[in-house]
């Protein structure tokens, strides 16, 4: 029995280092992010995010360098408290540290040639001993570079600094809540994309489960020729249709608003919608729609009554996809809202400054804008399975 049991488990073996992997795969990223979006500026520049939880930055270079002669707590040498914020704050910069390494002290060069640190561990060491100093005072996690994202922070130290040195942006007020709606940040970008997501989704889903109901029970010519256009409808490019559409709504006046991009989305949403829906309510037993009609049941009551509950699984799968689908959508928005109307996409591009500053903001932005998505998911991931698989079994 025991054999047996081994040897289940060593068949099943590789599924499950697959699995896992599969998993690590997808976590580790997104941990990655999740740590790099709370650690200070400061420290995301100079260490990767595995490092958190380890020794405090700097401690290991001060050990292999300083602490023979200044003691592992700094404070061996009287004349040299490294603990000291007052003895610290004399050396702002490593390189004043660095031009003492040629002094002498009691007869001994301060530090000989072959056993000095690098400009990089010197920085680090300086940090490390600010730090033991309470020279720098920075928390190892922060909420900053999530409130700097939001409230559209551009500058070279943080929102809640600058506030409280009082030389904050002239668009900046330094009330959280007003400062949300600054166009620049992420707040507004979020409220745009829910603008443009809640009606781009809910319209191809109703839209599609009539269009459904009617493809799987009305009976009209060329129903089957319709259906089969509408799939084909599915190969053609979406960008080959921007610089069109976009003319057309030049002319009607549709550029630039949500009403625009909500058509647009909805019509290119559609053919996959109608496809999927009809698959899986043609699919429902023909007795159920039957016995309805028999008791005087009409279309209507039938569709609302008996076909939607059915269809559930099928609708929660296409608003997942939609959903998505619309949430990361950056080309059409670009085209059609450009930047009076930023969603999260387009702001998140505009974060990083043109030398490269600001870069460490995408993290908090990047996390912000996929945890919606990432609740719709887990909320509606019953229905998942139950929808991908809509009208490919009978019964």
């Amino acid at each position: 029995m025991n054999g047996e049991r081994l040897k289940n488990f060593l068949g099943k073996l590789p599924t499950h280092i697959v699995i896992i992997l599969m998993v690590l795969v997808w976590l580790v990223p997104t941990l990655g992010l999740l740590v790099a979006s709370v650690r200070p500026v400061q420290d995301s520049n100079t260490t990767g995010w595995w490092t958190v939880g380890r020794a405090r930055p700097g401690q290991p270079e001060y050990q292999q360098f300083c602490a023979a002669c200044h003691g592992a707590d700094g404070n061996e040498l009287a004349a040299a408290p490294l603990t000291d914020p007052d003895f610290v704050s004399g050396f702002r910069r490593s390189v004043q540290i660095a031009s003492t390494f040629e002094n002498e002290y009691n007869g001994q060069i301060h530090l000989p040639e072959e056993d000095r640190p690098n400009s990089q561990e010197l920085a680090d060491i300086l940090g490390y001993l600010r730090r033991e100093s309470g020279l720098d005072t920075r928390p190892i996690l922060t909420l900053n570079n999530y409130v700097d994202a939001l409230v559209g922070y551009r500058g070279t130290t943080s929102y809640a600094a600058d506030c409280e040195a009082g030389t904050a942006s002239s668009d900046l007020t330094c009330n959280f809540l007003t400062d949300l709606g600054n166009p620049r940040g992420m707040a507004s970008a979020f409220v745009n994309t829910l603008i443009v997501t809640i009606p781009a989704t809910l319209l191809p889903l109703a839209f599609a489960a009539f269009a459904a109901y009617a493809f799987s029970w009305f009976h009209f010519p060329g129903r089957m020729w319709l259906f089969a256009l509408l799939v084909g409808l599915q190969i053609v490019p979406l960008q080959m249709t921007l610089v069109p559409i976009s003319r057309l709504y030049l002319q009607l006046g549709l550029n630039g608003t949500f009403l625009g991009i909500w058509l647009f989305h909805t019509g290119f949403g559609l053919p996959y919608a109608i496809y999927l829906m009809r698959n899986f309510i043609g699919s429902l037993p023909r007795e159920l729609f039957e016995s309805v009609y028999l008791d005087g049941a009409s279309h209507w009551t039938a569709f609302y009554r008996l076909a939607l509950p059915l269809s559930m699984p099928a609708l929660a799968s296409l608003a997942i996809f939609q959903f998505l689908w619309v949430w990361n959508d950056l080309l059409v928005a670009l085209v059609f809202l450009t930047g009076r109307k930023p969603v999260l996409t387009y702001q998140i591009n505009n974060l990083v400054q043109s030398l490269g500053g600001g870069w460490h903001l995408l993290t908090a932005s990047a996390f912000l804008s996929m945890m919606l998505p990432m609740l719709v998911f887990f909320g509606f991931q019953r229905f998942f399975v139950r929808g991908l698989l809509a009208g490919s079994v009978k019964g």
